[in-house]
Formats: C-alpha cells, sequence, structure tokens
C-alpha cells in the first residue's frame, strides 16, 4: 500500500464557477495556429512557407539551439500566413485547416517492446517531444540526457482545476502506454502522485509507483511531489510530464497518430455554463468562450490556466498545448475608499481581517483587485505558511534579486518553479510579484550554467 503524505502548509481558494462534468466537442473553425512563444526557451526556425500543404503532426518549425527537436501542425491544412513581430519574430504560424484531419503516420510499436532510441525518435517527429519537461529550470526536456526520474502529478489543487479522473475517464489504455514509453527513458522510476481518497482510473495505474498525497493546494504542484519523494540537488535532472500529456504520448504509440486533442476545463464566475470542452490546439479562444458563454464581455479577464498561475489572454489568442484549463473572473475595476476597515461578511481573507474565516467551505466571485499598492518586502514567516517545501522562500527571493547563483543554488533554486511562488504572491502584503522573480533567477541559471 502506498504511504500518504500529509502536508499541512497551503492554501485552498474556494471560488464560484466549478466545471459540470459535461464535455462539449469545440470545432477548430478556419483557422488554427501554432504560436512559438508558447514553448519555453526555445528560438524557432521555420521549415515552411505560406502555402505550403501540411498534415497533422507535419514539422512547422525547429528549435535553433537543439534542431531535433521539431514542433508539428496540430491540424492538416494550408499554411496561410505567418505572422511576425519586432525583428522579424515568428509570432504566430497560421494555418487554414481542412474539414476533415489527415494526420502523419509515423511507424510506432508497442513501448514495452520498442527500444529507448525508438521511442525518442518517434517523439521527436511526431512533435511530441515538447511535452517533457526537465527540472531544474522547467525547459523542454533534451533528447541527449537520461533523467534519474520521470514524475507525474495526477491531479491539480489549484482553484477550479480540472477533476483529472473525470477527464481520462477513457483513456486507460493510452495512459498505460504513455507511461510504458516513459519507463523507457529513465534508468530510475516512473513516479505517479494521486489525491489520497480519490478511487479513478489514474489509481489503476500499475506501470507507474504510486504516491499519495493530502493536503491544500500546492500539494497538486508536480514541483512539491517531487521535494517530497526525491528532491533534486545539484546535478540532477528530473523530467516532468502533465497527465493528460502522458494520455497524448499513449495516443501516439496505440495509434500511430499526433492526435492532439485534449480536454480542457472553462470555468470561473463570468462563464454562463462552466464545463468541460474538447479542443485541439491551436484553436483560437472564441471557439471557445462562443461554447461556454461570457456573461459580460466588458467587464472580463481571460485566463489561460488557473487564476493563480495563468496568462491573461483574449478572446483572439489561441489554446496552447500545455493549459487544461481556462478561466474569467471580473476586472477589478472598481476601488473602494477604507474597504479594508469595513466588517465584510463575504469577502475572502487569509487573515482575520474579515470573517471568512468563520465560512471555511464558502465560495468566493474574487475579481482581479490587488487590494493595495506595492510596499517593501518585509522579513516574517507569512511565506512559510503557504509554501509545502524545506527552503526559506524570502532568502531565495532576495538571492535572485540580487543575482547572487551560489545563494540561489544554496537555497533551493534548482527544486522550484514560479508557480510554487503563487500562493506567496497572493497572501503577499507588499504586493511582491515573486512568480517573475523567481523566472528571472531561473532565467540567469539558464544563461550562465547553461
Amino acid at each position: 500500500m502506498s504511504k500518504v503524505i500529509k502536508l499541512k502548509r497551503g492554501l485552498d481558494i474556494r471560488l464560484v464557477g466549478e466545471a459540470e462534468k459535461t464535455v462539449v466537442q469545440v470545432p477548430v473553425g478556419k483557422t488554427c495556429a501554432v504560436v512559438p512563444d508558447s514553448f519555453t526557451g526555445i528560438t524557432p526556425k521555420l521549415l515552411v512557407s505560406e502555402g505550403t500543404k501540411v498534415k497533422a503532426g507535419t514539422p512547422l518549425f525547429f528549435d535553433k539551439a537543439r534542431p531535433q527537436i521539431l514542433f508539428t501542425a496540430p491540424v492538416s491544412g494550408t499554411v496561410a500566413a505567418i505572422r511576425r513581430g519586432e525583428r522579424r519574430k515568428i509570432l504566430a504560424i497560421e494555418i487554414e485547416a481542412d474539414a476533415a484531419i489527415e494526420y502523419e503516420k509515423f511507424p510506432v510499436s508497442a513501448p514495452a517492446k520498442a527500444t529507448r532510441e525508438k521511442i525518442v525518435e518517434v517523439l521527436l517527429q511526431s512533435g511530441l517531444w515538447p511535452l517533457i519537461m526537465q527540472r531544474p529550470y522547467g525547459i523542454i526536456a533534451s533528447p541527449t540526457d537520461t533523467p534519474k526520474a520521470i514524475f507525474i502529478s495526477g491531479f491539480d489543487s489549484a482553484p477550479l482545476a480540472p477533476d483529472m479522473n473525470f477527464v481520462l475517464r477513457d483513456e486507460y489504455d493510452n495512459l498505460a502506454a504513455g507511461i510504458e514509453a516513459l519507463k523507457k527513458l529513465t534508468d530510475g522510476k516512473v513516479h505517479l502522485g494521486l489525491r489520497n481518497g480519490e478511487n479513478g482510473v489514474l489509481n489503476r495505474l500499475t506501470g507507474a509507483e504510486q504516491h499519495l498525497f493530502e493536503g491544500p493546494h500546492p500539494t497538486g504542484n508536480v514541483g512539491v511531489q517531487i521535494h517530497h519523494i526525491d528532491p533534486i540537488n545539484k546535478g540532477d535532472i528530473v523530467w516532468t510530464v502533465d497527465i493528460q500529456n502522458v494520455a497524448l504520448i499513449g495516443r501516439l504509440f496505440n495509434t500511430g497518430m499526433a492526435d492532439m486533442r485534449r480536454v480542457i476545463a472553462v470555468t470561473g464566475s463570468e462563464t454562463q455554463k462552466p464545463q468541460y470542452v474538447s479542443v485541439l490546439p491551436g484553436t483560437v479562444v472564441e471557439h471557445v468562450t462562443a461554447a461556454c458563454g461570457i456573461k459580460d464581455e466588458e467587464n472580463v479577464r481571460i485566463i489561460a490556466g488557473n487564476v493563480l498561475t495563468g496568462q491573461k489572454i483574449d478572446v483572439a489568442a489561441y489554446i496552447d498545448m500545455y493549459h487544461n484549463q481556462m478561466t474569467l473572473i471580473p476586472e477589478g475595476y472598481n476601488y473602494e475608499l477604507l474597504g479594508w476597515i469595513a466588517p465584510r461578511l463575504h469577502r475572502f481573507s487569509v487573515s482575520h481581517s474579515y470573517f471568512s474565516w468563520l465560512t471555511p467551505k464558502k465560495k468566493y466571485n474574487l475579481d482581479t483587485n490587488l487590494n493595495g499598492g506595492h510596499r517593501a518586502l518585509v522579513v516574517t514567516g507569512l511565506y512559510d505558511r503557504y509554501l509545502p517545501m524545506d527552503i526559506y522562500p524570502i532568502y531565495l527571493l532576495k538571492a535572485c534579486m540580487a543575482g547572487d547563483i551560489e545563494k540561489m543554488e544554496n537555497l533551493g533554486i534548482y527544486e522550484v518553479l514560479p508557480e510554487d511562488f503563487a500562493l506567496c504572491e497572493f497572501v503577499d502584503p507588499s504586493k511582491t510579484d515573486m512568480q517573475a522573480i523567481i523566472a528571472d533567477g531561473i532565467n540567469l541559471m539558464i544563461k550562465e550554467l547553461c
């Protein structure tokens, strides 16, 4: 029986707008696009031009530093436009999609019988290799590395996060094949983190070593799970894969096709019909919001991801390969004079400033207001309560701000990504952009050491 790892530090933020457990198919529409900026740390070099005919799985561009890593089309059709920005930076490759998708066929065999080299080759050719991420740094893994272990989080603890057992309820065969493929890529183990008490399709997966977790967010963060299973030390390399992307990898080896369709949860108080949608990467966000509805189009923040770590987008943006969630919440245009001094009964607070602590199960309709301005960063024990790792968050932040690489190494920079500091940023009375500071520190490490 798996040991239960119980974590007490953290915070569950309960919001209105949880997705109903129904799945709606969202069509691609006339135009689909791949945005190179959605892939971390690459310099794209084009392989196609306007007018090129492509199939789903046809390479569109590669990484200049690692030419073997290809990025492929999610649909078949004709390259309609290559959008460029300043200094001819590639912003998007737009594809005029066919009515019926035609797929490239890749030579695959059962992962259990395939060699490591063959599995790597197929993942690179199909464009699914970018789904495998490296820790430290949170960048696309190098196919020439062999990680000491591979980690998969089987649940998401963020606000309004999707239920992955529901999302993947019909994907057992693909999940099993994906795990078998990943096992060939490491000399160590494939670790699967699960929420204690749940019983779904993920609990039936026997190919990975299961670990049960219990506690508030960020328990579902794969970095937190790595810290409590097998921490990353200097010189270590581990890989992580999102649980839905494991199914995509398995689908490739079961069918021989790079079918990138995924299910995402459309959530939040500004969604008319919070629900799950089945969608292809590259689909225009407007098609997704049209399927679910927006209550107030003039006063809404659309977020790719969750409210803590997601990115602000608009309806003209495109769905990427990494997010399992879209959140719609009100823009915080309204300000209150001395709002902090009133005895609010319906305002969320992590302290006892308001009475929300008396109703811990209550769900809130939060907007984007900071409820304060930027102040000096004060050393307190506040942040330690929301980061369930044996590191000192305030000192790591200061080391990143100072650009002190040696201190950053000693204080745990190899174990964290910006998402791990999202709760610290949320509760921070100084309103410091902590995730950006950690991201800058990681970028400095990459520049100086990689």
